[in-house]
């Protein structure tokens, strides 16, 4: 068959290329981000009133030195995204903050003054299957303290993440810091028989079980911990294969509600082995040290039932929980759960160092904790103010200085403004631009104006309610006037005048209507922690 010339011609055109966001990310608006700056601003104010100092580690690090090294396997991307390097070395994107922290202590441990005391805050990445609500990418907020073998630095870490939601407006009663100790676990399953290296696996399985008590409650946990339990689905899944008199004993830890009540039990439980005598000497020690502090049961919890991590961390474990009910996507009300956690982990630093290096952290986070303040009405509540527009009537090298002189003089009286960069030849477009973007005032200069060195200033915002209001040419007269005609000298003076105006009209408009809290709107189930 004969081609045309044409048809090579179509046949050569390139194909469209299809915009399309990779799965499992997200983007994010400018609502969005100001919200997170403005959160994160606050928690870094607390964390610096602590004497804490920012330190920043890369997005990508050695895979090895994050733990996640698979030697059986080609490409080691299980749970993380990997790339070998030009010297066919693994580098992977973090997936938390604590490992890259790690080792950058270890990197530094001769310079670096212990105990070291910092917070960072930054993306993770997981190669996982994303779900709703669930990112490969999202923000957390660490601060840790490395060097600080006792205790009380992990009271300390409970009583900075309990003054962290009080600053981001979450009220007592709201939220509660939980906290347990690994040792005191660990000293309960060595008192039922499962101390030594080969019970290790039938540990492991004992704190997966555990790990789902706020799935599947006290009787699920109890199949788990015996034979196995079988989901509605049919699937079955084996379980540890504990005695009744060792189940009972696990159910009691874990289900200690509470500790001043349970306290000399759990402390019969465990006697006798070194580690949970260790752990529940911890708990008290650290429950006495945040309450001399003021930090009493409703904010600070000794909370055996906190299980989670407690196979990554080496003594005390906690968590923050809000309190407060959320309407879920099943219309069900649930409470709304865990926004950050932490705790000690004395072998992460070590494996880089060959010698004990003790540290406790906590990590915040981000994008779920900040669906919970939005929730509450705590975030995007200051006002953002759109640029003042500074329209251009003329393209000529002369007008277009002056135009430009303008905005800067308003941008250098701390007022946002921009020039109009589009088509300025269709002036109907630019007022346009600037009712779509919510620009609170137009500024115009004609050739007319510009000969007697005047500007005109447009009150966007007044102008608008007036259009909706006025009905006939008397009341436009008497009404206040949207635009007025000033000197170039009193252009900013003019300007502040009219957004000091917008600004008390807004807190008006505000004050006459009561802001109610919905639930329901919650929209982000993304787990950070």
């Amino acid at each position: 068959m004969w081609n045309s010339p044409e048809m090579n011609d179509k046949q050569k055109k390139p194909q469209k290329l299809k915009a399309r966001l990779p799965r499992g990310f997200v983007d994010r608006s400018a609502a969005d981000l100001r919200a997170v700056n403005e959160m994160t601003a606050k928690i870094r104010e607390v964390y610096e009133h602590y004497g804490f100092d920012p330190v920043e580690t890369p997005l990508f690090e050695y895979t090895d030195a994050l733990g996640k090294f698979l030697p059986d396997s080609d490409r080691p991307n299980e749970g993380v995204f990997s790339l070998q390097d030009d010297d066919e070395q693994w580098m992977s994107l973090r997936y938390d903050l604590t490992a890259p922290l790690a080792r950058h202590v270890a990197e530094n441990f001769n310079e670096i003054q212990l105990p070291y005391r910092t917070y960072r805050a930054g993306y993770v990445f997981r190669n996982e299957k994303p779900g709703p609500g669930r990112f490969r990418q999202f923000m957390q907020f660490d601060a840790d303290t490395v060097g600080a073998p006792g205790v009380q630095a992990d009271a300390e870490m409970c009583m900075m993440m309990a003054d962290t939601l009080e600053a981001l407006g979450i009220k007592r009663g709201d939220y509660v810091i939980r906290v347990n100790n690994r040792k005191v676990l660990d000293g309960v399953l060595e008192a039922i028989g499962l101390g030594g290296d080969d019970k290790a696996g039938q540990r492991l399985n004992v704190l997966r079980a555990i790990d789902k008590l706020d799935k599947f409650g006290p009787d699920g946990v109890r199949l788990l911990l015996g034979e196995g339990r079988k989901d509605e689905s049919g699937d079955f899944t084996k379980g540890a294969k504990l005695n009744d008199d060792q189940i009972e004993k696990v159910l009691f830890f874990v289900g200690i509600k509470n500790y001043a009540e349970s306290a000399v039990r759990l402390a019969e439980l465990v006697a006798g082995t070194e580690k949970g005598s260790e752990g529940v000497e911890e708990l008290n020690f650290i429950g006495a040290l945040v309450t001399s502090a003021g930090y009493q049961s409703d904010r600070i919890k000794i909370d055996p039932s906190v299980v989670r991590g407690l196979e990554y961390y080496t003594g005390p474990v906690y968590e923050a929980e809000l309190l407060f009910d959320v309407t879920n996507e099943k219309g069900e009300k649930v409470v709304f759960g865990s926004v950050g956690g932490g705790g000690r982990y004395d072998g992460l630093v070590s494996r880089f160092m060959g010698q004990p290096v003790p540290a406790t952290g906590f990590s915040i986070g981000v994008s779920r904790l900040m669906t919970a303040l939005k929730n509450l009405g705590k975030l995007g509540q200051q006002d953002v103010i759109e640029p003042v527009l500074v329209t251009v009537m003329d393209g000529d090298v002369g007008a277009m200085g002056r135009y430009q002189r303008l905005t800067q003089e308003l941008r250098a009286a701390g007022i946002r403004a921009e020039m109009f960069q589009g088509n300025w030849k269709k002036f109907g477009n630019q007022l346009k631009y600037a009712d779509r973007r919510g620009c609170p005032i137009a500024i115009i200069q004609g050739g007319d104006e510009r000969a007697q060195g005047v500007v005109q200033i447009k009150d966007l915002i007044e102008g608008k309610r007036l259009s909706g209001e006025i009905e006939d040419n008397t009341t436009w007269r008497e009404a206040r006037v949207a635009q007025e005609t000033v000197p170039e000298g009193d252009l900013v003076a003019k300007v502040k005048e009219i957004l000091v105006a917008q600004a008390e009209d807004r807190k008006r408009a505000a004050d006459g209507f009561e802001i109610s809290y919905d639930p329901a709107q919650t929209g982000d189930d993304d787990d950070d922690v």
